[in-house]
């Protein structure tokens, strides 16, 4: 299931808050998961809730690797379990908390014989055509489309077998029974899918939010940072980094599908009063050009993160771009979610591996609603998410509501020629 701009547009022009909650997501429907086998886990868990005033009861202490990456197997006997006779025993829980020193991310359990032995075949073809290339010098039209297909049907097949998932990602459908684990899963709580039906039900899924980052420090400064933010207002500029002009064509997809989304999350803000700085040319923010930031999105630099920005107390921002929360704790990695935590910001999303553009918060809806503050950070997330059982993380507390400061600036267009 896929979905293109013109489709999009139709819908999120129509939404409005009377299909969303009522009441924000509030404390004593958060589960805080905490790991007996890190430090400093569980003692930041306690920590966070009296900060918010969780409940005590809503603790969960588990025992799996304080590593980075997980088994399958790991995940579906020490994670598994427990939470679901937590959710069973508290039925109000509408989020999780994932704490430093849980993993972050659950590794591939492997191509079954059947799709390895499509794979071997698949190869074993491509190979042949290959030798007889360099054999004659040239194909016939014949082989080249042969070979078209191969490659085509190898991708297709290399995608849908590749398992590795984001912990969070997959623990948002804890509820659930069984699944496939087959590439990724139509999020129903999407907003452009709202009235199409999924294989997922909206029973299934759970929101989950991770406070994590390079050390124990960066846990505590995202909490008090959030909460800040909302007693005094989050102030600043949206920064947007789109690479292209505003497409004329009403339906994209892709890559121009997020940069016009880009384009649209900066409008939108900027019709609510937001203070928004717009590049619509191909280099990204360079150092220096993003001081008081309080919102970012952009793509596309792929571990390269581009140190243009001072963040305001509570910013959010994300980048689009591969395996940008790989690692949170690796000291020397330049991934765009690490580096941003590392700098200042308060929530940011990112992918544990390669996710595909379109498996992205929407910048739209994500921007939209979480800055006119009826809906929490992570209700925010859930409902700009496409997919589930795939790569996305959201780091930040997923109690945080942006108060933001108005502006009476204009957009800013910001001009530049590409390197």
């Amino acid at each position: 299931m896929r979905f293109s701009i013109g489709i999009l547009t139709v819908l999120f022009l129509s939404l409005n808050f009377s299909i969303m909650p009522a009441v924000a997501l509030s404390p004593n429907e958060v589960l805080v998961i905490a790991n007996r086998n890190a430090a400093k886990s569980v003692g930041l868990a306690t920590w966070y809730m009296e900060k918010r005033q969780i409940p005590k009861e809503n603790l969960l202490m588990v025992f799996i690797t304080d590593k980075e990456t997980c088994s399958r197997e790991a995940y579906l006997k020490k994670i598994v379990p427990p939470v679901r006779r937590a959710l069973e025993k508290n039925r109000k829980i509408n989020a999780i908390v994932t704490m430093y020193g849980l993993p972050l991310r659950i590794s591939s359990s492997g191509r079954t014989k059947g799709e390895q032995t499509r794979l071997d075949l698949l190869t074993k073809q491509k190979k042949n055509i290959d030798a007889l290339k360099e054999k004659t010098g040239q194909l016939t039209k014949e082989q080249k489309t042969t070979l078209k297909q191969i490659n085509k049907k190898i991708r297709q097949l290399r995608a849908s077998t590749d398992k590795v998932a984001s912990f969070d990602s997959e623990l948002m459908l804890v509820k659930k029974e069984n699944y496939k684990l087959k590439f990724w899963l139509p999020n129903p709580y999407f907003l452009p899918w709202r009235s199409q039906k999924t294989s997922i039900s909206k029973s299934d899924v759970i929101m989950v939010s991770r406070l994590d980052g390079a050390d124990a420090s960066i846990v505590k400064r995202i909490v008090n940072d959030s909460i800040e933010a909302e007693k005094k207002g989050l102030s600043g500029t949206a920064y947007f980094d789109a690479r292209w002009k505003y497409p004329d064509q009403k339906k994209v997809s892709g890559y121009k599908l997020y940069d016009k989304s880009i384009h649209n999350a900066a409008k939108r803000l900027k019709r609510g009063g937001v203070k928004v700085v717009l590049d619509d040319k191909q280099n990204l923010f360079q150092p220096g050009d993003c001081p008081n930031a309080a919102l970012y999105c952009g793509w596309y630099s792929h571990a390269k993160y581009v140190d243009a920005f001072t963040w305001e107390k509570g910013a959010v921002g994300f980048h689009i771009a591969s395996s940008e929360c790989m690692t949170l704790k690796r000291e020397n990695s330049n991934v765009w979610c690490k580096k941003m935590l590392d700098k200042g910001i308060a929530a940011t999303v990112g992918p544990v591996g390669e996710p595909y553009v379109q498996s992205f918060p929407l910048p739209e809806i994500f921007f939209d609603f979480l800055s006119q503050g009826k809906l929490t950070l992570a209700e925010s997330y859930l409902i700009s998410l496409p997919y589930l059982s795939w790569k996305q993380v959201l780091v930040g507390d997923p109690l945080y509501r942006i108060k933001i400061h108005k502006s009476n600036h204009n957009t800013t267009q910001m001009s530049r020629e590409p390197l």
